[in-house]
């Protein structure tokens, strides 16, 4: 039976990757962190709330410059590799481009599957316990829940919402209609607040109306099938699902008849981020061809880099945007760029290598 035993030249060469990529990372983790700690000072009561409110965030924009990271800590690698003749002894012991590559992308693979099976679901835990309607997608710039059942309907429309501690949510400026089965209004309630719980709603200091037209003030249960879960659920925003919860998540979504579109999109951006990643390093690798070990115009090949990176951060967007819309299955606008980038990278490098 084989078994992969990776050999001494791989795993210095993914040594060298994972040293260059780990040292970029934590320079651009360490600027974001420190700039999103300051900027949000102001909006948190201490110190400690502040540097969580960071670290939340700083999660968030992991996503963005991953991909650059990878390029850049590729771009690092080969320049080291090459200052200290390192890749030359390699080459000259008869090892391709391609050979020298394959730790490299042994290493982005798997960086790209510990950000999707493990940093996506830890942030996505951290960014949806204090959830605000600002961080929810919303009809008419208003949380709407309808449900129906055996003894009627219910509709309510709330201006805001927020989180509780015991992960209950808490409705701002909410109306709350109670229609029997032939749709002619019950009672209609109307608060300041409102609370969610897996009981029901809770609804203090309400003005209700019955069916007689009648008002009076006072405290409200309501029993329904919501809860703060199956609410949260229904205005989560595709980046605000785990990768793990996504399937589950899309096929309830296609069994009520409601688009996932943008939820195949996020799926299959976090299943082949490795694809991602290692089209990143294959272009690091495209950029880092050089015959020279003085002279190396690392600056000038570095900042070409990375202008590259933002127009092909662009294109993906646009493949991304077409996605969303339908105008291109969300398999194919996710894998189409990665495959353009690996095409166009290896074609440049086996052109140079022999030259």
């Amino acid at each position: 039976m084989y078994r992969f035993k990776p050999n001494v030249l791989t795993l210095f060469l993914m040594r060298r990757f994972f040293v260059s990529f780990l040292m970029v990372m934590l320079t651009t983790c360490g600027i974001i962190f420190a700039v999103t700690f300051v900027e949000r000072l102001s909006s948190n009561p201490d110190a400690l709330s502040t540097l969580m409110d960071a670290w939340v965030r700083l999660l968030e924009y992991v996503p963005m410059f991953l991909p650059l990271a990878v390029f850049m800590g590729t771009l690092v690698a080969f320049y080291n590799l090459t200052k200290s003749s390192e890749l030359i002894i390699a080459s000259g012991a008869g090892l391709s481009p391609f050979q020298i590559a394959r730790p490299f992308l042994i290493g982005a693979f798997l960086v790209g599957v510990f950000a999707a099976t493990v940093v996506n679901p830890y942030s996505v835990d951290l960014t949806t316990r204090k959830l605000t309607n600002h961080q929810l997608k919303l009809i008419d710039n208003a949380i709407w829940l309808r449900e129906s059942s055996d003894n009627g309907f219910l509709t309510a429309r709330a201006n805001g919402m927020n989180m509780a501690k015991n992960h209950d949510i808490i409705f701002k400026d909410i109306t709350i209609l109670l229609q029997d089965d032939q749709f002619k209004l019950k009672e209609r309630i109307s608060s300041k607040t409102a609370k969610l719980s897996t009981d029901g709603f809770d609804v203090e200091n309400a003005n209700i109306i019955n069916e007689d037209g009648v008002s009076r003030k006072g405290s409200r249960h309501i029993d329904t099938k919501l809860t703060p879960r199956t609410v949260l659920e229904r205005y989560l925003q595709p980046d605000q699902i785990s990768f793990w919860k996504l399937p589950g998540f899309i096929h309830k979504m296609n069994a009520i008849g409601v688009s996932t579109r943008g939820h195949l999109v996020q799926f299959w951006t976090l299943l082949f981020l490795p694809l991602t990643l290692m089209a990143m390093t294959v272009l690091g690798i495209a950029f880092s061809q050089t015959k020279q070990r003085r002279n190396y115009s690392f600056g000038v090949k570095f900042s070409l880099g990375i202008v590259t990176c933002f127009a092909l951060y662009f294109i993906v967007n646009i493949f991304n945007a077409l996605g969303n819309t339908g105008a291109l299955p969300p398999i194919i606008a996710i894998v189409a760029p990665q495959i353009i980038i690996i095409t166009g990278a290896c074609t440049f490098i086996t052109s140079f290598d022999t030259i």
